[in-house]
């Protein structure tokens, strides 16, 4: 999801006092412990039908479940918020046997009594018919639903945004970071006016007598479900051709308005440019077999797999910080790899999408206009920081308990101070393994997984030889930051690490004695470096380590 600092203080307000009280029952919210239901079956596709009525601001729709059997079972157990109503629930190869369905008071679950008991290995096929009008996103999108808004020119915007509250609020689904499907089926019907852009691949349009369109997409590859996204207004789509470095040509397809289609056509080169410095960063392109895809949106944006949406202006910035780039484009650009491609199976590992793509902000700015620049992007982060809340839990986690603004700042300054420990070498080396797991050629498909924060550092430990499970406890898992404690006295300085728990923090620190850098080693999470009588001397001068200030 976009991300927020410096000057988007606001919005994190307009954030944390919006979400809603969410509790693990709570239709806003997504994650946390997945009941024994839901861990019994494994969704490998849906297929989802579902017409759009701007005028009343309605929706009605069809899902179809198919799943592998993990545990015996003998109901389905989907979410949906109750906004919407069940119409219709069905077994398909069942002879169409309709099944009962249980609304437990105060929850967002569909219990579908199937009649019979399924066996591991079994394969399940169920079909939901809904309708009703979908909750209105009370500020996309980090307070998700349906965005119905009017274009410039008066004419319907629609768009959905679910990320934290789960995709549960606009379909039924198994709504848990845990599951995605293999590959998905989207039919969208709108009025004809409109176009409906999504996921995946454009396979056809079908134009019916009522003066509605259907637009029918399929994504080929594993994707998220708070991901899967619907945007239509009177677009217009520029179209062209991306070299991957895996050697394929990647379909690009920009859906924008009428009235910002030259300005847009102004920016995609450099939107171009973004992706080859992550293919060049990471590996190649994600979902290439689908395609590159833009939406424009009547909010800021969200990662919604091979269809951004983009709520900017086609100018640098977009993020509430002065880049040189269009930062806001290429923060949900990188997600194709750090939240996409790697997804977290639970939210207690968030920090890893939005940490990383925040700080492989700072990497294109250093590549593109230098190391000052990339300076300058920490020093964003910094600034933005509040340093006293945990970044990644242990146990099970709901998106409410971990969803704040230090996922992203505090992740991305994790990951600088981390370069400077291990080199940048290193950290590149790691970042690019993590992401890129095979499918570097034409004919290799990319390895869409989950993945966690133990993953991530067992890589690291890998690539650099050294320990870092103390680094990251104190970085990751605890509430305050590391304090460094110094006192110079008889042409020594002494150093000493306090305010990290039990760990045997021994993050090094650079220590600038005249116009001498030295890397001052914290064995025991203690050093000292001698320094001659009047000397000037600056600890950490380029801020390379996170501490508490």
């Amino acid at each position: 999801m976009v991300c927020r600092r410096s000057v988007r203080i606001l919005v994190l307000l307009l954030l944390f006092s919006g979400l809603g009280g969410c509790s693990s029952t709570s239709a806003q919210d997504s994650g946390g412990s997945l009941p024994p239901e839901q861990a019994a079956y494994d969704v490998f596709h849906y297929d989802l039908d579902v017409a759009v009525d701007p005028a009343r601001e309605r929706i009605e729709g069809t899902v179809e479940v198919r799943a592998v059997v993990e545990e015996p079972l003998e109901v389905l157990v989907l979410n949906l918020d109750r906004r919407l109503s069940v119409r219709r629930a069905w077994e398909i190869g069942e002879r169409g046997t309709r099944r009962s369905v249980e609304r437990k008071e105060g929850r967002n679950e569909l219990w579908i009594d199937l009649g019979r008991s399924y066996a591991a290995g079994d394969t399940l096929h169920a079909r939901v018919a809904y309708e009703g009008r979908p909750r209105v996103a009370p500020n996309p999108p980090w307070d998700g639903g349906l965005t119905w808004e009017e274009t410039p020119a008066g004419a319907p915007w629609i768009a959905t945004s679910c990320q934290t509250e789960g995709a549960d609020l606009w379909w039924p689904v198994k709504d848990h970071p845990s599951d995605e499907p293999d590959s998905m089926d989207l039919a969208f019907t709108v009025p004809d006016s409109l176009v409906a852009a999504s996921n995946g691949r454009l396979r056809s349009v079908e134009r019916a007598s009522d003066s509605t369109e259907t637009y029918r997409w399929h994504v080929s590859t594993p994707i998220n479900t708070y991901n899967v996204t619907l945007n239509a207004a009177p677009y217009v789509h520029l179209d062209t051709a991306y070299a991957s470095t895996s050697g394929q040509d990647v379909p690009v397809s920009a859906y924008v308005l009428p009235s910002d289609s030259a300005r847009a056509a102004r920016a995609l080169p450099g939107f171009l440019d973004q992706v080859r410095f992550l293919e060049e960063t990471l590996g190649p392109y994600p979902p290439r077999a689908d395609k590159y895809g833009l939406a424009q949106s009547p909010f800021l944006g969200m990662e919604h797999q091979s269809l951004i949406a983009y709520g900017h202006d086609f100018t640098p910035g977009g993020l509430g910080y002065g880049a040189s780039f269009d930062a806001l484009h290429f923060h949900e650009l990188a997600h194709e790899w750090y939240g996409n491609l790697v997804t977290v199976a639970d939210w207690k590992d968030f920090w890893l999408h939005e940490g990383t793509a925040t700080y492989l902000e700072a990497l294109y700015a250093e590549a593109r206009r230098g190391h000052g620049a990339y300076r300058a992007r920490i020093d964003d982060f910094r600034q933005a920081m509040t340093g006293g809340t945990p970044i990644a839990r242990r146990d099970p986690t709901s998106a409410e308990e971990i969803y704040h603004g230090d996922v992203y700042n505090r992740g991305a300054l994790t990951l600088h101070t981390l370069r400077y420990v291990v080199g940048e070498k290193a950290l590149r080396t790691l970042l690019r393994r993590f992401a890129d797991a095979g499918g570097r050629t034409r004919d290799e498909r990319p390895s869409f997984r989950h993945v966690t924060t133990a993953d991530f550092v067992r890589l690291a430990e890998s690539v650099s030889g050294r320990s870092l499970d103390a680094f990251f406890d104190v970085y990751l898992y605890q509430s305050g930051l590391p304090v460094l404690e110094t006192r110079r006295a008889d042409g020594t300085l002494r150093l000493q690490w306090a305010n990290t728990g039990d760990a045997a923090f021994e993050v090094p620190v650079p220590v600038r004695v005249r116009d001498s850098t030295r890397r001052v080693a914290m064995t025991g999470g203690e050093g000292q470096v001698q320094v001659p009588a009047g000397a000037d001397v600056q600890v950490d001068p380029k801020g390379w380590v996170l501490r508490q200030e």
